[in-house]
């Protein structure tokens, strides 16, 4: 059965920081889906003309709201999803206090598989429909959010992290044991539907020299998995982590001597970056993740985007749950805008935009596949009421530009704006 979604449809083909002819908006346009993908895109009327036998497709009119691609997260941890919005902590004090006991619950299969579907169902009702997530040290719990995505058909990047020291017994396992649990999820989940894998050792306080060197082995048997990890997101936990390996140049240097750096490595925060590690990231292609909201809420300092991008070097944005303080995309951006104005920068709504779909896409190397609206790539899509709430209708009455109606869902738009999600051309809201 072909699909045609109707509204006013909005997709980015290129940055809005490299050039102004960036994106295609139809003010009355459509979707033409079939079998989950994409088949068609642009105006409703020109679609109609050019696809004479429409009228026998199911046909959903959102207008007069925005279609844009679904938003992609690149960096969140699905067993936080009840620690998000705890209080008062910094980054080391917040993991003792808070997330390894939490994690340690993730051992229960049964509790894994109802916060598998809790998490799911939070990110497509905020319009996120791709997330690159890490799971707890147990196995079992990339089993339940592999086995919760593949029943919605949604593409999940995922992998168990990989610890063996700086943290209770409960959330521990050794070099070996990571090796061996990676490689079997990898032998049973990569490249399953939509499912990815991402290898996964948390950060370097948390990873002997062994178990690095089995992320290495496991890199390079993998080559084509994720790597995600952490790094130069806090000031103490970087001073303890060049106390740990004293012979490392700088953090960076560390997951470099063990082969990980390269364009499937995303590293999460990169807010205090050295010159070195600037340029290694630049010349070996690792992407940089931001994760707004977790920076100010944990208190770990402010995100250079300018002197990243002007590096080379690709960055995502994320929501970083339960660090961050929201699953809401929007609410991310928002987030994102005020960091760059305090570094003296600026966000303009199409970049970030851009960003939050295609932008993350290329971070994650997945532009083939999601992040646009161009056919051939996978029926992800999030539907935005840029009136939503009283406030919002009320800003909307002053707005003449598709500019400003973006900045309005950026700065106070949150769940509540989103209409509808797609994941593979299903609806996902009730």
């Amino acid at each position: 059965m072909q699909q045609l979604i109707r509204g006013r449809v909005l997709s980015f083909h290129a940055d809005p920081a490299d050039t102004a002819d960036n994106h295609h908006y139809w003010p009355d346009g459509a979707i033409l889906i079939e079998g989950g993908r994409i088949t068609a895109v642009g105006d409703y009327a020109d679609l109609r003309a050019a696809h004479p036998g429409l009228d026998a497709a199911l046909q959903i009119d959102h207008r007069p709201h925005l279609i844009l691609p679904g938003f992609i997260d690149p960096h969140i941890h699905f067993p936080q999803v009840q620690v998000i919005a705890s209080w008062g902590a910094q980054l080391l004090e917040w993991l003792n206090t808070y997330t390894f006991p939490e994690e340690a619950r993730f051992a229960d299969p049964a509790h894994a598989a109802r916060m598998a579907d809790a998490f799911l169902d939070q990110l497509t009702a905020h319009g996120t429909t791709t997330a690159c997530a890490f799971a707890s040290v147990h196995p079992q719990s990339v089993e339940a959010l592999f086995t919760a995505a593949e029943a919605r058909n949604m593409a999940i990047i995922a992998g168990k992290v990989m610890m063996d020291r700086n943290a209770p017994e409960s959330v521990l396992d050794t070099a070996q044991q990571g090796y061996d649990d990676s490689a079997a999820l990898i032998a049973r989940w990569h490249g399953k539907g939509r499912a990815r894998y991402a290898i996964t050792p948390r950060f370097a306080i948390t990873s002997t020299p062994e178990q690095l060197a089995a992320t290495q082995a496991l890199v390079a048997a993998h080559p084509d998995c994720h790597v995600q990890t952490h790094m130069s997101e806090n000031l103490e936990e970087i001073a303890l982590t060049l106390s740990l390996y004293p012979l490392a140049r700088d953090y960076l240097d560390i997951y470099e001597s063990y082969g990980l750096l390269g364009p499937n490595l995303l590293l999460g925060h990169c807010i205090h970056l050295e010159p070195r590690e600037i340029a290694r990231m630049a010349e070996s292609g690792s992407r940089a993740i931001f994760c707004p909201t977790s920076n100010l809420f944990i208190g770990s300092g402010l995100y250079d985007a300018r002197a990243v991008r002007e590096a080379g070097i690709v960055a995502g944005v994320a929501t970083d749950v339960g660090g961050g303080s929201s699953y809401s995309m929007l609410t991310t951006l928002n987030e994102g805008y005020k960091v760059m104005q305090l570094k003296g920068q600026n966000l303009h709504p199409f970049a970030a935009f851009h960003w939050m779909t295609r932008g993350n896409a290329l971070a994650l190397r997945m532009e083939d596949r999601i992040g646009t609206l161009e056919p051939g790539t996978d029926a992800d899509l999030v539907v935005l009421d840029s009136r939503a709430t009283p406030a919002m209708a009320l800003r909307m009455e002053r707005a003449t530009t598709l500019a400003e109606e973006l900045f309005v869902l950026q700065i106070m738009g949150d769940d509540r704006a989103v209409a509808q999600t797609y994941v593979a051309g299903k609806a996902m809201k009730a």
